[in-house]
């Protein structure tokens, strides 16, 4: 909700200042329709056609996720703490086959059903699952740091389609001037067309063709480049929550004291959404 007040307060200022200034807003109302279908009906098209539907879809979710913001809150990271400790606890107390059932089918598993919210992210159960399906089935007690490295490799690969989405609108929003250009140039040339007409008349053809470069910089600077930031700053922030996920299973793989690895999963938290140690501790106990 913050990037669209950021939106109207820039548009605000640009056409606030250009009114002020003695402009009108006329030339630039006629020529938007067609200045902005140009332009943007290019940039639709180069999406379309440097991306798979998958990644087409995801840039439009983006976008809604931008609106939305991140999609994980303190709750849902002190949540992953208490189930990932939960699961590790049974682990230690009654041993890898014990939790045979529950990562088989997580939705119908009573530890993984004490936290529904977290079901639904399909991406942090499979890592859970999937890194305790490896201690299930293997003959020995794998090594810690062999698991550790493929969570990592899979929180990696998670991240890098995460941020495809935010890649595509920061390569639109450098493609945006260029097209901008292209429909400038388009203007120019109806221009040249009309030559014999009277000033007036060149004046508001000149005019209406430079609105293509001002949209095309507008919609690049103003809008898909910080739109693409703030996309890559919610997918890094909402990475953190496999992070904790992790520290908790290797950090029991590895014999760690069960208070250290909950800090260490705690402090891996950005700021914003980090837990206090009462809150935790407390947590963790009534559970």
């Amino acid at each position: 909700m913050l990037s669209i007040v950021g939106i109207i307060f820039g548009l605000a200022c640009i056409f606030g200042s250009f009114i002020v200034g003695g402009g009108s807003m006329a030339p630039i109302w006629h020529a938007l329709p067609l200045e902005g279908t140009a332009i943007l009906g290019s940039a639709i098209g180069g999406l379309i056609t440097a991306n798979s539907m998958t990644i087409v879809k995801g840039t439009l979710a983006g976008l809604g996720k931008i609106l939305k913001g991140p999609a994980f809150k303190k709750q849902d990271y002190m949540d992953t703490i208490f189930l990932v400790a939960k699961i590790m606890k049974v682990l230690k107390a009654e041993g890898a086959v014990a939790l045979e059932s529950h990562v088989e089918a997580p939705e119908s598993s009573p530890i993984f059903g004490e936290y529904p919210r977290l079901l639904h992210d399909h991406a942090l159960i499979h890592l859970i699952t999937d890194s305790i399906r490896l201690i299930v089935v293997s003959s020995s007690a794998p090594r810690p740091d062999s698991v550790e490295d493929i969570m990592n490799a899979s929180i990696k690969t998670h991240h890098h389609d995460a941020l495809k989405p935010a890649e595509t609108l920061a390569t639109m929003a450098g493609a945006l001037p260029a097209l901008g250009i292209v429909a400038c140039v388009l203007g120019v040339v109806k221009t040249m067309g009309s030559i014999d007409q009277p000033p007036a008349v060149l004046g508001a053809l000149i005019g209406a063709a430079l609105v293509g470069t001002f949209l095309g910089v507008l919609l690049a600077y103003g809008f898909m480049e910080p739109l693409s930031v703030r996309l890559k700053q919610i997918v890094d922030e909402e990475g953190q929550i496999y992070h904790v996920a992790k520290q908790i299973i290797v950090g029991t793989l590895n014999g760690h004291p069960m208070p250290v690895i909950i800090e260490a999963a705690r402090v891996s938290i950005s700021h914003e959404n980090q837990p206090s140690f009462s809150e935790v501790f407390d947590g963790l106990r009534g559970k």
